[in-house]
């Protein structure tokens, strides 16, 4: 019986970040937290563009509630930063997976979305686009 109750306290989340709103095209987190009070989860990222393509890829251990952002500086490839870590990955061919020790020279492109736990579901919550013809914003008081 306490097995059961144990098995039963391994949580496995996914989600996915559907690139041009294709689950053909994706990105998808996979968060296993094995005790529901553990501070930490392990994390790992499904690179696809179907036919073509599908690999899985490790990020190792990470806080249990960390977000994980993802960026696109474009031809395909994508950074995700979790915290101070960050990792660059591909989708033309799905093999290209890297941790990065610095931002990239170019940056890291524009902010697609982010991958967070939202009322105990995993989910990807994209970045609202600007509305186009919008001024910038301004900080307060300026």
């Amino acid at each position: 019986m306490i097995l059961v109750l144990l098995l039963a306290a391994c949580s496995d989340h996914r989600a996915a970040f559907e690139i041009e709103g294709s689950a053909q095209h994706s990105l998808t987190l996979i968060r296993v937290q094995t005790f529901p009070w553990e501070k930490t989860a392990r994390y790992s990222l499904v690179a696809a563009r179907l036919p073509e393509c599908q690999r899985r890829h490790d990020l190792g251990a990470g806080g249990a509630d960390s977000r994980v952002e993802v960026y696109s500086p474009g031809n395909d490839a994508w950074i995700l930063r979790q915290g101070k870590r960050m990792y660059v990955v591909e989708t033309r061919t799905c093999e290209g997976f890297a941790r990065l020790e610095a931002e990239p020279e170019g940056g890291t492109g524009a902010l697609q979305g982010s991958f967070q736990m939202r009322g105990g579901q995993f989910v990807f919550v994209s970045t609202p686009k600007a509305a186009e013809g919008a001024p910038p914003e301004t900080p307060a008081g300026r």
